[in-house]
């Protein structure tokens, strides 16, 4: 009979097969990417955690990837969008091209007429403003494009070029191809090719315009691409992830939902919406997975070991040490080892170096502590000066009157006026800057705008035209109060109007026809004009406003107007007719010959208050994709109305011409039809339209508020013709003519609904 022992497994024997039975287990936790049991790849493509394929594979609805077997190879897609690469931080997809194809006599090509419309919102997506870039190709070629979710903007870009030898291959300057930047944090992008000459000059050699948005690092522009705008899909487009919409902060404070695992530490996201997980120091893996993050061993490859000596690697780190016959740190961007030499002192030599080290630190945390209160001294001395301080002092000191009574605000006043830049003190945000809710000492009441930075170059002009809206002296714009100079960009205090927005009044409360009086809205639309007359005429330097929309008309408890936001406004130092400039402005407001030209005039605010006065007369927004497309500029609309003798039948129906003097609505439809001419040479100028609406308030209603009004204009200024534009130009010679080219583009854009 053999022995018992012969039936059963050694002991050693079972430890042995256990640990190789565990060590390929470890093996795959550290080479894991997605869940457990989930599919690892669609096609050729890995799909790491938090995204993932199927049921309870991946973190959340929108980084499900939906596998489409019908291609061969599968493809993978999230919604419509099909995924080319993924990381845990960002994904690349296929874009949307925009194209419009002529054929050699100027008419279009049906088949190839696309405008691009891609929308991430409601998703933990954006559109990457550091990677990507709107890429505009054709030598006849112009684009517009815009946000309107998350981040309310407008852009453009224009390539042209009349010979095949003026296009640059792998430039995208301007001449056959061009590109501009998105804004961070961007969910929605419009684009839509059109031309000027539908490429009848330029068939030959381009029959095709195209936009898209897209990786810059990814597109090299080639000529051969006009006649080939459909291989542009392959340049992939790069989307920004985040884990849900919380910061790291509040994300902790909930560990049953909080994405990060062990070994694992948060980041804000890039677009400051959501967060993200990476490894800690000394671990690789998926921080989003249990057990995602594992020890590097860095002692594993000799031939790479940061140590110098003898290594040992530990969780998460390593350590160095030295053989016994050497000494030092052991690490190679340290002291490594070196043999002991038996002629030098050891004990003694470390015995010195420790307690010169304990010299050094007592020493050095008493000069830090000084060295950083000077360093914030200076760094405040060092903004000042940046800002224009000297010169700002310089003015205050020569006892101008306005300036005078200007203050210069601390860092700590305006800190504690704001709480600390609390969010909820926030009144708005805007293309140039936040603007919040203060409360100085005193108790009165301002609104502090922080502005989004500015370069060098231009602080000189701030100053300047800090100084001359400290001399505009006029009720009907908002007053500014002071400044602050000790920050990297300075912040402007203004005058806290309590009302809110016209454009609010107008658009976001139900009956407002109702809740206006025609006199109200005719009060309204006066002490605007008079404001921006005063603006061009009345002040020592004309100042072009350039961003006049009913967003920027601020209304107090009385619904006195006030004109608000200079962040884009232009001061005319030689009384210039024209001033090149950037195109900026608020689509829909948005002057079409300054749009075209490039050339800023004082009709271009012309143009602009002309809307304004259309959204008063008729409620109507600037832009309605309700409308028809045809009609959807509100613009466009009135003049159509009016050609059509439409208007006072829909005035009649929402009764606005029975609610006040009918002779005032056809007067106040007279004003904006000329406002809105297409020329500007041919528009009135705003000390005109001023005139004119204040005639129509009856003598009866010219109280103290236009004597207070004139009191605070030049009563001598004169209204001088600036204005002559070739007639070359455009197309028409009237307003209710057939519209100009400009119009003609902004009419013939399928805006989205």
């Amino acid at each position: 009979m053999p022995p018992k022992h012969r039936n059963s497994m050694p002991t050693e024997l079972l430890l042995v097969l256990l640990s190789w039975l565990i060590l390929p287990s470890v093996a795959v936790i550290n080479q894991t990417e997605t869940m457990p049991g989930c599919q690892a790849k669609c096609g050729n493509l890995n799909i790491p955690y938090p995204f993932g394929i199927g049921t309870n594979c991946s973190i959340g609805k929108w980084t499900t990837i939906k596998c489409n077997t019908t291609f061969n190879p599968p493809k993978p897609f999230i919604g419509d969008m099909e995924v080319v690469q993924i990381s845990q931080t960002e994904i690349r997809i296929k874009n949307d091209i925009a194209s419009s194809c002529y054929n050699q006599f100027g008419i279009s090509i049906p088949e190839q007429e696309h405008q691009s419309w891609m929308s991430l919102a409601g998703t933990p997506y954006t559109f990457s403003s550091t990677k990507n870039k709107l890429t505009v190709i054709g030598c006849d070629t112009v684009v517009l494009t815009f946000g309107t979710d998350s981040v309310n903007y407008s852009s453009g870009c224009i390539s042209v070029c009349d010979k095949r030898e003026n296009v640059i291959e792998g430039s995208c300057s301007g001449s056959g191809c061009c590109q501009t930047s998105i804004p961070p944090g961007l969910t929605e992008f419009f684009a839509q090719v059109n031309t000027f000459n539908n490429y009848t000059s330029v068939w030959s050699f381009d029959p095709c315009g195209a936009a898209f948005l897209a990786e810059t690092d990814m597109y090299s522009f080639k000529a051969t691409d006009f006649f080939n705008v459909e291989s542009l899909e392959e340049v992939p487009l790069v989307i920004n992830f985040a884990v849900g919409n919380q910061t790291c902060k509040a994300a902790q404070n909930n560990s049953t939902t909080y994405a990060c695992k062990e070994n694992s530490y948060c980041i804000e996201s890039v677009d400051g919406t959501g967060y993200l997980c990476n490894c800690s120091d000394g671990y690789a893996g998926n921080p989003y997975l249990n057990h995602g993050c594992q020890d590097v061993d860095e002692c594993e490859d000799p031939d790479n070991s940061p140590c110098d000596g003898i290594c040992t690697n530990i969780q998460g780190s390593y350590n160095c040490s030295c053989q016994d016959d050497s000494y030092g740190d052991g690490r190679k961007d340290g002291t490594g080892c070196t043999k002991n030499d038996k002629r030098i002192p050891v004990l003694q030599l470390t015995l010195g170096l420790g307690l010169g080290l304990f010299i050094v630190l007592v020493g050095g945390s008493w000069l830090y502590l000084t060295v950083k209160k000077r360093h914030l001294i200076k760094l405040k001395e060092k903004y000042f000066q940046q800002n224009g301080g000297l010169l700002l002092k310089q003015h205050i000191s020569s006892h101008d009157a306005g300036v005078e009574s200007t203050k210069i605000f601390t860092t700590e006043e305006l800190k504690v006026a704001t709480n600390n830049y609390d969010k909820h003190r926030i009144l708005g945000r805007g293309g140039y800057g936040t603007v919040y809710k203060g409360i100085l000492p005193d108790l009165s009441l301002v609104a502090i705008k922080k502005s989004k930075l500015i370069d060098e170059s231009q602080l000189g002009q701030f100053i300047n035209e800090f100084v001359i809206l400290t001399q505009t002296n006029h009720r009907n714009v908002v007053k500014l109060i002071g400044c602050c100079l000790e920050t990297e960009v300075p912040l402007l205090v203004y005058e806290f109007v309590s009302n809110g927005t016209l454009f609010h009044h107008l658009h976001e409360n139900s009956g407002v026809l109702s809740t206006i009086s025609w006199e109200d809205r005719l009060r309204i639309a006066s002490e605007t004009a008079g404001a921006i007359a005063y603006l061009h005429s009345a002040v020592s330097i004309p100042i072009i406003h350039r961003d006049i929309k009913s967003a920027n008309i601020l209304l107090d408890g009385n619904y006195t107007a006030k004109v608000a936001d200079f962040g884009a406004s232009r001061l005319n130092y030689l009384d210039q007719t024209q001033i090149s400039t950037l195109v900026q402005g608020t689509t829909g407001y948005l002057d079409p010959e300054y749009f075209h030209t490039g050339q800023l005039t004082e009709k271009s605010d012309v143009f602009s208050f002309g809307v304004v006065l259309a959204e008063l007369l008729m409620g109507e927004k600037p832009l309605c994709f309700e409308r028809p497309q045809e009609q959807r500029s509100l613009a466009i609309y009135f003049l159509m109305l009016i050609k059509e003798d439409r208007l006072f039948q829909l005035l009649e129906e929402a009764g606005v011409a029975n609610e006040g003097n009918t002779e005032q609505v056809h007067a106040v439809a007279g004003t904006i039809e000329r406002c809105l001419n297409m020329k500007g040479v041919k528009r009135p100028s705003m000390k005109e339209v001023a005139a004119e609406l204040e005639k129509l308030r009856g003598f009866n209603q010219q109280t103290a508020i236009q004597q207070r009004n004139e009191e605070s204009m030049s009563e001598d200024y004169e209204d001088v013709n600036l204005y002559a534009i070739p007639s070359h130009s455009y197309t028409t010679d009237g307003a209710s003519g057939q519209y100009s080219l400009e119009i003609q583009m902004i009419n013939s854009m399928n805006f989205p609904r």
